[in-house]
């Protein structure tokens, strides 16, 4: 079987990550307008032929990664890889989404005093702060209410601050932010693999130098990567005792996004754990329940009343919902009935379509009760449970993009990177990829694409012969603890 070194696979994913940034030059998210004239469209061949060279570098590094998982790198090793990988990313201009000029337009909009929870950017004065940005938003995006929590919003207040709202510096101000995250992600996995008993080496591998994370934190700078990494820094301190400052993590991670609240059970189980011994059943079980959840809520309101953006974020967390995307199952299933009761009997689809949304969150939320429940009494490790439950809720949302496996994905490398679901993660992960061009858009060749990675993924995955206990997929070589058994 052909097969490199550490090294050799950190340089051919290297040069794969600079050809993805290079062609983003050309066919990235580009604005649409640049003053500084540095990210600005081409003719059509240019575009064509740096798409082709971001598509071959993305390709490239998706091969590293997964023929790097086969080594036995070091922590340190992987760590340099990292570094390499990531690098080439930090100077490109916005790759796979035009999500970070929202973030731009929002934060001008907070600095001027317009209610980002009642109007999209739209409002912005196309010659003023933030107008640049404003004008490079989505289509759907331009009167969309903010989804995002006030502490997320602060920092992209900042960051347009700081750069005057000017579209290369303030990307970059993005950038940072997006790094930012990544190496608390990387603290975390760490620390949380050492707690869960596995290995750091499989957990960075498949929760941070992941080609899905590289692309969608660090080049198209979502900020996913922040409430994720915030999240798992809350998982850290709980898993330590403390649970009080991890719940207030959490809280600051639902500040960002709000999928984060879904921690708060198992940081409750975690602190329901600790007091074993020390309380009684009433006090412990009041501590698991309510305790996380105040602790949270308390972080939340303080953190809105002090960025005095108000509490609007209670009503937009829905509208992300209200625009289709193909990857959400539940919202093709509501709609392709919907259509079909359309043909038949002549009724609006809609209603259809929100019923079945509806239904799949109500099952995504018994699913995840029944895993807190599993945790709650020693059946599952907890921090695995979570990962299982942030998996349930993207697979049963009403909304879907690529990079929102990776709520659960960074949870579950710290705890199973080698095991059954890791390997099924490790497939999509190089399959995802694909979905979404370098300009941001979702082309019917991207889910070709991404169907024939995931095809040969599986194979791979297959074929791959490992030690006995069959724990190994490309990344960690030792053998796992089973997440499904508590920890002693």
């Amino acid at each position: 079987m052909w097969a490199m070194s550490a090294a050799g696979y950190r340089r051919l994913g290297a040069a794969g990550s600079a050809a993805a940034a290079a062609g983003g030059w050309a066919a990235g998210t580009l604005p649409a307008r640049d003053p500084w004239g540095i990210w600005v469209p081409h003719e059509a061949a240019v575009t064509a032929a740096a798409a082709v060279l971001a598509y071959a570098g993305l390709t490239l590094l998706v091969v590293a990664w997964w023929g790097y998982g086969r080594t036995a790198a070091s922590v340190r090793e992987t760590l340099v890889t990292l570094g390499w990988w990531a690098a080439p990313l930090l100077l490109a201009p916005p790759l796979y989404s035009a999500d970070v000029y929202s973030y731009i337009a929002q934060g001008a909009m907070v600095l001027e005093g317009h209610d980002v929870y009642r109007a999209g950017p739209s409002v912005l004065d196309p010659d003023g702060l933030g107008g640049d940005a404003a004008a490079s938003v989505g289509g759907h995006w331009t009167d969309t209410p903010a989804p995002y929590g006030p502490v997320f919003l602060v920092l992209a207040r900042a960051v347009t601050w700081a750069t005057g709202g000017t579209i290369v510096p303030a990307v970059l101000g993005m950038r940072l932010v997006a790094v930012a995250a990544l190496v608390l992600i990387v603290w975390a996995l760490r620390r949380l693999a050492r707690s869960c008993g596995t290995g750091e080496g499989g957990a960075l591998w498949l929760g941070a130098l992941n080609p899905l994370l590289l692309t969608h934190v660090v080049g198209g700078m979502h900020n996913d990567g922040l409430m994720i990494a915030l999240m798992l820094a809350g998982g850290v301190l709980a898993l330590r005792g403390r649970w009080i400052a991890g719940a207030a993590l959490v809280g600051l991670a639902m500040m960002v996004k709000s999928p984060a609240a879904l921690a708060l059970p198992f940081i409750g189980v975690m602190a329901a754990r600790a007091a074993t011994g020390r309380r009684g059943l009433p006090r412990r079980v009041a501590t698991g329940l309510l305790g996380p959840g105040l602790v949270a809520g308390a972080v939340a309101a303080g953190a809105t009343l002090l960025a005095g953006t108000g509490f609007g974020w209670l009503r937009t967390q829905s509208v992300a919902g209200s625009i289709h995307t193909a990857l959400s199952a539940t919202s093709d299933l509501g709609l392709a009935l919907g259509e079909a009761l359309r043909l038949f009997l002549g009724t609006d689809p809609e209603p259809v379509k929100a019923a079945v949304q509806s239904l799949g969150l109500v099952a995504a939320l018994t699913v995840i009760a029944c895993l807190a429940w599993r945790a709650a009494q020693n059946r599952l490790d907890p921090v695995h449970a979570l990962g299982l439950a942030l998996l349930v809720l993207v697979a049963l949302s009403p909304m879907v993009q690529p990079w929102y496996l990776l709520w659960g994905m960074t949870v579950i490398a710290a705890t199973a990177p080698g095991a059954r679901t890791g390997r099924v993660l490790a497939v999509l992960s190089a399959a995802l990829v694909y979905e979404t061009a370098p300009s941001g858009h979702t082309p019917a060749y991207g889910f070709a694409l991404a169907g024939v990675a995931c095809v040969v993924g599986a194979v791979l995955v297959r074929r791959d012969t490992g030690p006995p206990d069959g724990t190994r997929v490309p990344g960690p070589r030792r053998a796992e603890r089973d997440p499904s058994r508590t920890r002693t």
